[in-house]
């Protein structure tokens, strides 16, 4: 009989992928979300659906420890409050909890490359990955105190053919449509790695249900690194435009003139990184990075063009990049 998964979430960028290649290995897969609808992500037929909202502390703690699943993957965790929850529920219930941080756990400033599953955690510039370390402190206090099998997974930035992942998103592309200018942190060249949810899925799927895997951190990211000015140029490509006007500009400008930015700009987007995902991938030998980012920029602006209720440009964001634009350039 093939493991039976639990998957909190299951309909995210990230978790869509997973959940698919799951199933494609055989897996029994159950999804545990609010039930209102999968919109651009559809589940597989193969899944079965547990409804319960994952604001009701009652409601999810009846569903989680109503049944046993050989691997439980929670994607919805983002403070210890939650996970706490969600892990007490569960305990005697499963052989392993994979628990999804973020690689922008990982110390900044960056004090040395390649970032390996080992290297140290450290953020003292964005709150949302000081709260997944401190969930990452707690399964590894359960694991080495109390047995409980925990694992953790590390992405970085993770996109699917529904998200453009510049700042500003589709209103960056749109600006490069009409001809404006866009706003690059930094002077562009820093490196940064973006990875299509299916690359990813394809090695997170070595853990499932692996107890090789218990009691370990792994960083999961696709083998192309690129400057921020090449992931603008190929996305303005994809849209048609040739050469789109790229004002370089520091990332503690942008936020001064845009806090919402900041805190994902200086605790992590404006550091080159570079990971080492070798541990993983000896997990599931085979890794080729199917969709490098000049194909997935294509997918990516072919989808929005196709799907205008999935994109917006947005009035705030305009005018933040305009103030930015409007002081660099004097």
């Amino acid at each position: 009989m093939y493991p039976s998964i639990l998957f909190i979430g299951g309909t995210g960028t990230i978790s869509s992928a997973c959940v698919a290649e799951a199933v494609s290995l055989g897996y029994e897969v159950t999804v545990l979300n609010r039930g209102r609808g999968v919109g651009l992500r559809p589940l597989p037929a193969e899944v079965r659906t547990i409804v319960a909202d994952l604001e009701d502390d009652e409601a999810i703690r009846s569903a989680l420890s109503s049944q046993s699943w050989d691997s439980v993957a929670d994607f919805c965790s983002f403070a210890t409050d939650r996970l706490s929850r969600n892990v007490d529920a569960v305990k005697g219930h499963t052989g392993q909890y994979i628990y999804i941080s973020s690689a922008s756990a990982y110390a900044k400033p960056v004090p040395s490359l390649p970032i390996r599953d080992s290297s140290p955690l450290r953020n003292p510039f964005w709150q949302y990955s000081r709260d997944k370390i401190a969930c990452e402190e707690l399964l590894t206090g359960l694991y080495r105190n109390e047995g409980f099998p925990a694992t953790i997974v590390r992405p970085s930035h993770t996109y699917d053919q529904t998200q453009v992942v510049l700042e500003g998103g589709w209103t960056t592309v749109d600006r490069m449509r009409r001809g404006l200018p866009v706003v690059v942190h930094g002077d562009g060249t820093s490196l940064w790695t973006v990875t299509f949810n299916t690359d990813f899925a394809y090695m997170f799927a070595g853990l499932l249900s692996n107890p090789a895997a218990v009691g370990e951190a792994y960083t999961i990211t696709g083998d192309e690194f690129l400057t921020w000015d090449a992931i603008f140029t190929e996305l303005a490509h994809a849209a048609g435009v040739e050469s789109p006007d790229l004002v370089h500009v520091s990332s503690d400008t942008i936020a001064r003139y845009a806090p919402d930015m900041g805190p994902g700009l200086i605790g992590d987007k404006a550091h080159s990184v570079v990971f080492d995902c070798s541990k993983v991938r000896a997990l599931r030998p085979g890794f080729v990075q199917k969709v490098p980012f000049h194909i997935g920029a294509r997918r990516v602006i072919t989808f929005l063009d196709a799907h205008p209720e999935a994109r917006s440009v947005k009035a705030p964001v305009n005018e933040a990049f305009d103030r930015i634009i409007a002081a660099v350039r004097g």
